[in-house]
């Protein structure tokens, strides 16, 4: 059935109280610098949990049923459904919603890829279909199920897509999972990421952990992967929940037993930053440049239990980074808990602001309240150059010319470097002489660009016109292309990987130590 919302928003000033229908919503506070605005209140969204984009910038909300069921209980609670969010003016605005697909159990996170959006049903992972474009999914796979469903629902998270075309989520709780890891049975209780091709296939574990709740992960330009995670430790001094950088292989989080019988080479890794009993859930890493920033990578975070999203700006340290904190969003209301983040095409931000009627195994959200309502929100800066076309819209997405794609990597919008990697993906191996000539004449950023695309062609062409960014000038396409030769195991390309081992860039030496321990 098909039902279709209408509701006019409205601007919400920093310190201004605001109603949408019969809802009155929290007073927020923004960092200087930046605005925000109600994009998207009830009736048109009334709990929203996860969001995601598509390439014409229709917006798909997952939205809760307001109940907050324990264990198994979660299967009999089909009052979940993801809804479509229409701007017909381009204001920025929403002004209609349709129920793209309802009955879903506790959705907990979802993405667009490839004309489908995958949600985190619990304990799947749902592959939703609209194939006659009418605004209703009436095809749904089940993509993924991990088979394990504890009592804080917390057994999956995700899926979300990495710089490198791999499909990541993330598994909390402590259930035993059983997988086929490069045709070898595989077991384990622990918590941890995965990832495989969009096809299922390459699946396997990138991180072990102690801790509870992994939720969100993310993959910057340079391929360097920052998750969120409660109870990354048992609480002392105010640390307890984080964000990790998570590299391959290694084993984080408190020292449960879990954790034993996975190979470690010393301690369990470290976090990279505390924020307390935050219980950090959504993260964005900005594709966007941030001015007078650009050669940092900047992460925003929604930390539920702290009422507030903040702004994590990246930066060498040693073999790993280190972080600089700062808040973005906050709002003195107990009812706010933002539990999304996303980039728009323009570069602002979109916040999930869930409402308060989440109660399941958070010790400071113990009072559910259904009847309190959700929002979208979006953040802009201020001084934010406007982009014109900012999806490329415009531009002819009906060719295959692989040069003329090739050329859109270069693009400063960052939907049209997606949209063209994406499709250049797809054509797999004919692709590959473009890609080459482009890597060539391309700037720096550019070229890290290349090589992630090259990184969703399975063919060995791909993985020999890889092997050329191991010998390029710049030390973030460098980390790149150790990045892809680590992803595809490229035996061919330990020979080029050897000098790397000594360069003079400790975090460069960490990735190509890995790419070499994983191909030779």
């Amino acid at each position: 059935m098909r039902i279709m919302i209408r509701s006019l928003t409205a601007l919400l000033l920093a310190g201004s109280a605001l109603t949408a229908g019969e809802h009155t919503l929290p007073v927020l506070g923004v960092a200087e610098g930046y605005s925000v605005e109600l994009v998207a209140g009830p009736p048109l969204v009334q709990r929203p949990i996860a969001m995601a984009l598509d390439e014409r910038g229709a917006l798909y909300v997952t939205d809760s049923s307001g109940k907050s069921p324990h264990g198994k209980e979660v299967l009999k609670d089909l009052g979940n459904r993801v809804l479509r969010l229409i701007d017909d003016d381009g204001d920025g605005r929403y002004d209609r919603s349709t129920v793209f697909a309802d009955g879903l159990t506790f959705p907990e996170g979802c993405l667009w890829l490839d004309g489908s959006l995958y949600v985190g049903t619990t304990p799947t992972i749902t592959k939703l279909t609209d194939a006659d474009g009418d605004g209703v999914a009436e095809r749904r796979e089940i993509w993924y199920d991990g088979k394990t469903l504890t009592g804080c629902a917390n057994d999956l998270h995700g899926p979300y897509l990495g710089a490198d075309g791999m499909v990541y989520w993330c598994k909390g709780a402590f259930d035993e999972q059983q997988h086929t890891v490069a045709g070898q049975p595989w077991r384990s209780r622990a918590a941890h990421i995965f990832r495989c091709r969009p096809d299922g296939s390459r699946f396997e574990p990138v991180m072990t952990g102690g801790m509870d709740n992994p939720v969100d992960v993310v993959q910057t330009s340079r391929g360097q992967r920052i998750f969120t995670s409660t109870f990354f430790q048992h609480p002392e001094a105010g640390r307890r929940d984080g964000l990790i950088h998570a590299v391959h292989g290694g084993v984080w989080g408190k020292d449960h037993d879990v954790v034993r019988g996975h190979r470690r080479t010393g301690d369990l890794m470290p976090v990279l930053t505390h924020v307390g009993a935050g219980a950090p859930c959504g993260l964005t890493v900005l594709e966007s440049r941030v001015p007078g920033e650009e050669s940092f990578d900047h992460l925003m975070v929604c930390q539920f239990n702290l009422h507030k999203v903040s702004h994590h700006r990246l930066s060498d340290q040693g073999s790993t980074v280190t972080i600089r904190d700062r808040d973005l969003l906050w709002s003195a209301s107990v009812d706010f808990h933002p539990t999304d983040v996303i980039e728009d095409a323009d570069g602002s931000l979109l916040i999930a602001d869930t409402g308060a009627w989440y109660k399941i195994c958070c010790p400071t959200s113990q009072l559910a309240k259904p009847d309190v309502l959700g929002a979208v929100y979006r953040i802009r800066r201020s001084a934010a150059v406007t982009l014109k076309d900012p999806r490329g819209l415009d531009l002819d997405w009906s060719t295959t010319e692989a040069a003329i794609l090739a050329a859109r990597l270069a693009d400063p919008r960052p939907a049209v470097r997606n949209r063209a990697q994406h499709l250049l993906g797809k054509q797999g191996a004919s692709a590959v002489p473009a890609l080459s000539a482009s890597f060539g004449t391309a700037d720096a950023m550019t070229r890290r660009t290349v090589l992630w695309t090259l990184a969703r062609i399975d063919d060995a062409v791909a993985r020999a016109a890889s092997r050329g960014g191991l010998s390029d000038r710049d030390t973030g396409v460098l980390e790149v292309a150790c990045q892809v030769a680590a992803l595809w195991q490229d035996a061919q390309a330990t020979a080029a990987l050897m000098p790397l081992l000594r360069h003079e860039h400790a975090g460069l030496r960490r990735v190509a130590v890995e790419a070499f321990g994983r191909s030779a």
